[in-house]
């Protein structure tokens, strides 16, 4: 997994896109104060940066985003989230099994109703919104979140610490 090298402050825009996509990042303080995170992908150093810390804090993120990535898992619709386990009946496994193949990333509405249903989707524009809503009542408290994007699709993410404190 590759891990993205922001410098700081002259890439604060390119730093929230990759928070935003949940990428994992190392930032090099060129100067003033670093930015404050608490989010597991993010860590920083200073510059001149030291090539031993470097190597060593980028191979601590890419440790780290392999777990996270690992973190969900879906087989035979039991889906896990870290300790969490969630049975899903067949048309939700298969929407999260699309979710979960484009992890961070929009999936169209047309994607979605192709795969929950084979043989053609049920009449109705509201029906894989229903589902979505189901899909998302039965993840709740597992750490995976659903996002509507307006217009285009959902978007599957694991919710960061920061995140889970706000919605306490």
């Amino acid at each position: 997994m590759d891990v993205a090298v922001v410098h700081w402050p002259a890439e604060a825009e390119r730093l929230e896109r990759l928070r935003a996509a949940r990428e994992p990042r190392l930032v090099i303080v060129e100067h003033g104060q670093p930015p404050v995170t608490t989010d597991e992908l993010e860590d920083w150093l200073r510059s001149p940066a030291d090539e031993t810390d470097l190597r060593i804090r980028l191979a601590t993120l890419r440790e780290r985003a392999a777990r996270h990535s690992a973190a969900i898992s879906l087989e035979d619709g039991v889906l896990r989230a870290g300790t969490r386990i969630v049975v899903l009946p067949p048309i939700q496994a298969r929407l999260a099994s699309t979710l979960l193949e484009r992890m961070n990333a929009v999936v169209g509405r047309e994607a979605l109703a192709r795969r929950a249903w084979p043989d053609g989707a049920p009449a109705g524009r509201n029906v894989l919104d229903v589902h979505m809503a189901k899909l998302r009542r039965l993840l709740a408290g597992t750490g995976v979140d659903i996002r509507t994007v307006h217009r285009r699709g959902y978007l599957m993410h694991l919710v960061t610490a920061d995140e889970a404190a706000v919605a306490r």
